[in-house]
């Protein structure tokens, strides 16, 4: 039967034809989706045009209008009717009486009806005392009689909200948030409610009334799409219960799925989360660029009077190369070339994150569509900016999701698809698979100062359930995958297998720890053999944790925690054999040797700048080798204050210090004197390195105390203060009391910031301590450092002084 036949059934029939006709329409198998809805409000809308001009024979100025859904001409199966008898105020009584012509007919079919009737000055006054009531009306459609004067209605009204868009916008935005607090996230829960949970069918139109306004619009990509398959799950939902719900229960999940010929309930459920991440990620997008214009129209007018009636400036502050911050958000620098770039999706994200901005839409679609493939195995650099976006606390999340929105994350990580919103039936999980493993790097973040290794607890966060989209044991096919997505991101054999490890045994400690026996030896030794070192034990124990927090309320406790840490602290007795001691030096290479005789013989510092490349990979098509960074070997003669002299200078010079090495130097033979050695890599934080002349007369300046390095660095930083970003967690300095033997180890786990190496050094050199060696890391935005330390005799600390000293250092980086 032809949509015409039905539509000819319920004109010649009345109400008891327009029931046929609709449950007729419902039940053809051949019509689903937006051309059921379309035909299901046009049968409609021929019905009540029916009513209505059976009723208005004499009357003139009225009409009847769809506003809402129904406007839209979105009728699911169970959907109420939103309607207006639209009327000119000349014959009250008659109206009343056409109300009731129009109402009864549809109450006694058992249709859900919401009804108003109103003159357009009334409408009008109701929409602006009432957003819910505007937002329907934006909607409003004709369906019969005057067509004049819903015209003009809707002529009115649009114009009302554009003018009352600046001050109804944020009221829209609150109302929004409010109701995402009440609802949850559509995109994470088992029992979704699509129309009124973020994400869901309100959000969607709550982002067309934004572009109504002509104020900002959503990025459209995909958008018309993803509600479209959330109003097919919605249809299916009210034809699998027969009620008008939009809450996607449990119990009825596979037969929604059965009608719309899904696979099962966890495909469905992804196709619903997967439409849900689309409405809230443009909602985000489309939220701040209201707040943008709504700030630009309010400091436009002050500028102007500033800048004389001119155009305003434009201020972009440098972030990394290839990055700046503009107007709130993270764009690209005029200068960047994603195609050539392949590390400039991770540094723009690294540095939106730790900043605490937004990345811009218009860079990450850029970025989307120029940027070419990171060659295998990743360049240095990208493996630094991924630890150091996972690292970044909070905000990863947000910068994670953009960059998941136009598909740069599978690019990256291919194996990520397989986990991408995918729903976890678990009564503890809250979030979906994807969600978890960066809610539990974002756990694990908050942990960086209990490890030596925080980019391998940071890496494994992000991978130790990557298995959750194969059949089979999660954490067996999961290991699998680590290696594989490890050695491909550039970890060398030692750190993939520790990864590996991390992954397969990731419930281990909390498994063991909740369901054996920790008296019995033998369980204890069971999980040593598979932790294997005191490394991967301390990582697993940070991962544990936040793996457990990042789940759920229901997953960790204080119990827990208890079981868990006495487990540890078992298991950590049995490795206890692999304590290392201070490393050997190894033998100076000839031109470490050159270096040192050159600085005994000008009893100043020498130093050798050089850069680090790996060889060119078969797919990059230039063949030029990647970079590394730059190696900056010094050589300086025994002296005080050489470790905060260097790391001054490189920090006014605006030089990352990625790792370093300072020893002292056996010269050879017949050479008078002792030199120290400091082995470094460095790395520009934006623009080109500065010159090795430059960086040792400077370095000159510092050793003799005419540049006043304190001063340099406070007047930067008062010049260029810091941004509210990520809040790292707080330095931890800690005291390895059985390292060594022959001197004092004082470890620090901090956040990475300009001068950092500088002040640890100083507070070290005023406590009159002598320093061995040094050995500096920073793995994405963390510094772990080790000092090897003596006093002015070279004798350890005794056990009391070196707290003392580690105490005092806490409190000087956290001050």
């Amino acid at each position: 039967m032809t949509s015409t036949d039905v539509r000819k059934d319920a004109e010649d029939s009345g109400p008891s034809g327009y029931a046929a006709a609709r449950l007729r329409l419902l039940q053809e198998e051949a019509r689903s989706g937006p051309p059921r809805r379309s035909a299901l409000a046009e049968l409609t809308d021929d019905w009540l045009s029916g009513l209505f001009t059976a009723g208005a024979e004499q009357l003139r100025g009225a009409s009847l209008i769809a506003v809402g859904g129904y406007g839209r001409g979105e009728l699911s199966p169970r959907s109420d009717l939103d309607l207006v008898l639209l009327h000119d105020g000349s014959d009250s009584g008659a109206v009343a009486a056409l109300a009731d012509r129009i109402w009864y007919p549809v109450w006694d079919l058992g249709l859900a009806l919401d009804h108003s009737v109103r003159t357009p000055a009334e409408a009008r006054k109701t929409a602006t005392e009432d957003l819910k009531v505007q937002l329907g009306l934006l909607d409003a459609r004709h369906i019969a009689g005057d067509l004049g004067l819903t015209a003009g209605l809707r002529t009115a009204v649009l114009a009302d909200w554009r003018n009352q868009a600046p001050k109804r916008l944020p009221e829209l935005q609150e109302l929004c948030a409010e109701r995402a607090e009440r609802q949850g996230e559509l995109q994470y829960l088992l029992e979704p409610d699509l129309k009124e949970a973020r994400g869901g069918l309100r959000d969607a139109t709550a982002l067309r009334a934004v572009a109504a306004s002509w104020l900002a619009d959503a990025p459209r990509e995909g958008l018309d799409d993803a509600r479209r398959r959330l109003l097919d799950v919605r249809d299916a939902l009210h034809l699998a219960t027969g009620r008008a719900t939009d809450r996607l229960a449990l119990q009825e999940q596979d037969q929604v799925a059965a009608e719309l010929g899904l696979l099962d309930a966890d495909t469905l459920l992804r196709q619903v989360y997967e439409a849900a991440r689309v409405i809230s990620y443009a909602s985000d997008v489309t939220w701040r660029e209201v707040g943008r214009v709504l700030r630009s129209r309010a400091v436009r007018p002050r500028l102007r009077a500033m800048l004389g009636g001119g155009k305003p400036v434009v201020e972009r502050s440098p972030l990394a190369e290839g990055v700046v911050e503009q107007d709130g958000e993270v764009v690209l620098a005029r200068a960047a070339r994603p195609d050539r770039d392949p590390v400039l999706p991770l540094r723009a994200a690294a540095a939106a994150a730790q900043a605490g901005l937004p990345l811009s839409l218009h860079a990450v679609r850029r970025m989307a569509a120029g940027v070419r493939p990171l060659p295998t195995p990743w360049p240095a650099e990208a493996r630094e900016q991924l630890v150091t976006l996972l690292g970044s606390g909070q905000p990863t999340i947000e910068v994670w999701e953009a960059l998941e929105a136009e598909g740069l994350i599978t690019q990256m990580l291919p194996d990520w698809e397989r986990v991408r919103c995918r729903p976890q039936r678990n009564a503890v999980h809250i979030w979906t698979v994807d969600r978890h493993l960066i809610e539990t790097a974002v756990r694990a973040s908050e942990f960086t100062r209990r490890v030596h290794r925080p980019d391998l607890l940071l890496v494994a966060a992000l991978l130790h359930d990557i298995g959750k989209g194969w059949p089979g044991d999660h954490s067996v096919a999961g290991e699998i995958i680590a290696k594989d997505v490890a050695a491909r991101i550039g970890f060398d054999r030692d750190d993939v297998a520790v990864l590996a490890a991390l992954v397969r045994h990731h419930l281990l400690l909390v498994d063991t720890a909740t369901r054996r026996d920790l008296e019995d030896p033998a369980t204890v030794r069971s999980v040593a053999e598979a932790v294997g070192s005191q490394g991967t034990l301390e990582l697993l124990h940070a991962l544990t944790e936040a793996d457990a927090l990042a789940t759920g309320p229901a997953a960790w406790s204080s119990w827990r925690g208890s079981l868990v840490a006495d487990l540890v602290k078992r298991v950590a007795a049995v490795l206890a054999g692999d304590d290392l001691d201070e490393p050997e030096a190894a033998a100076p290479t000839a031109e470490q040797e050159r270096l040192a005789i050159e600085a005994i013989a000008t009893g100043g510092p020498v130093l050798s700048l050089r850069a680090q490349t790996e060889p060119p990979v078969d797919d990059q098509p230039s063949g030029d080798p990647e970079p590394l960074g730059v190696e900056l070997v010094i050589a300086v003669p025994d002296q005080p204050g050489v470790l905060p002299a260097v790391a001054g200078v490189l920090a006014v010079h605006r030089l990352t210090v990625r790792t370093a090495e300072l020893s002292a130097l056996n010269l050879p033979d017949g050479v008078e004197g002792s030199v120290l050695l400091l082995n470094w890599r460095v790395a520009a934080q934006y623009g080109s390195l500065p010159q090795a002349a430059r960086l040792r007369a400077d370095l000159v300046r510092a050793l003799d105390g005419s540049l006043d390095i304190a001063g340099r660095l406070a007047e930067r930083d008062a010049a260029y203060p810091r941004r509210r970003g990520v809040v790292a967690p707080a330095a931890r300095v800690t005291v390895a009391s059985a390292a060594s033997r022959h001197a004092t180890v004082i470890e620090v786990r901090a956040q990475d910031a300009p001068g950092l190496l500088f002040h640890i050094g100083s507070a070290l050199e005023d406590a009159g301590l002598r320093m061995r060696s040094a050995h500096v890391s920073t793995l994405g935005a963390n510094a772990v450092d080790a000092f090897y330390v003596t006093d002015g005799k070279g004798v350890p600390l005794a056990a009391g002084e070196a707290a003392s000293v580690a105490r005092k250092l806490e409190e000087t980086l956290r001050g």
